[in-house]
């Protein structure tokens, strides 16, 4: 049984943001030696000292500290458990969860993010799985949205929400600098290639495209990871194939340079949400189409 009494706790809380024993007592309508009383058992009950007086002020020890960064933590969330089960909402301020594909661009991601880096009225959480782990995570959930580029597929597609937030054009990318041209020629023929790897919707277009053209490409490198076929590109010098997104700041800073679209092809990119009840209040902020 544990040890920790979150009475004597909340007292400990209030006391430390405060920082005087009076006026926190005035606060919470009790007597300063009520309210002393309750944290001195706290200090006995756990064996350590929280704070230690300086004059007329109280200083948190470094216990003190470790346990006023996990009371904020506790009594938090206890208030959007609150939120959560009287009202059937969640707060703005609680975290929001968001799962990612792990071989999506980051570029994409940020740009997808950016809404919340603005906001200082809560915080949010990335983690990096694959669709199955997304799927997964977002029926048990541990999530409140996925980001994917791969459509949600299989018998339980009733369980989710998917829309497409962004649709971008496919480019051949490569170093600047190079003689080619923005329609296919004979110069794309001699050139080496680093191409996204396996059962890709880019690389079934790419290989549909070169059938098309009688394009036999001398490929130096495969890969399923997006940041991955943009390190190829830059660093190896071959021509890649991806949407722009991925090597935005690349082309923005004229290291590297689109040298053509393949015709009608787009990557999509999703939000995929569990259909639930509740739902993250900021979702429908972050839930909008992207350029």
């Amino acid at each position: 049984m544990s040890r920790l009494n979150y009475h004597h706790l909340y007292y400990f809380w209030q006391v430390a943001q405060q920082g005087n024993l009076t006026q926190t007592a005035q606060k919470l309508h009790i007597s300063q030696s009520a309210l002393s009383f309750q944290i001195k058992q706290l200090e006995q009950a756990l064996n350590v000292e929280l704070f230690t007086r300086q004059g007329r002020k109280l200083q948190l020890t470094e216990s003190g500290y470790h346990a006023l960064n996990y009371a904020n933590e506790i009594f938090k969330n206890g208030e959007e458990l609150e939120q959560l089960l009287t009202s059937g909402t969640t707060l703005p301020s609680a975290t929001i969860r968001i799962g990612m594909l792990s071989t999506i661009s980051r570029n994409f991601i940020e740009q997808f993010i950016q809404p919340l880096l603005t906001q200082n009225d809560g915080r949010f959480s990335l983690q990096s799985m694959s669709q199955t782990g997304l799927l997964n995570a977002l029926a048990e959930l541990q999530l409140d949205m996925a980001l994917t580029n791969i459509p949600v597929r299989g018998s339980n597609n009733d369980n989710w929400q998917s829309r497409v937030l962004a649709r971008q054009p496919v480019a051949i990318i490569g170093p600047s600098g190079l003689d080619l041209t923005p329609v296919f020629d004979e110069r794309y023929r001699h050139r080496r290639w680093v191409l996204p790897y396996g059962e890709n919707p880019l690389r079934s277009a790419f290989d549909a495209f070169a059938a098309q053209y009688q394009l036999q490409p001398e490929v130096v490198a495969e890969s399923d990871d997006m940041a991955m076929l943009r390190l190829l590109t830059r660093d190896t010098g071959a021509l890649a194939v991806m949407p722009e997104v991925v090597v935005k700041d690349e082309i923005d800073s004229g290291e590297l340079k689109n040298y053509m679209l393949l015709p009608n092809v787009y990557e999509n990119f999703y939000a995929v949400t569990a259909k639930r009840r509740v739902v993250h209040p900021k979702l429908g902020m972050l839930i909008r189409p992207l350029n």
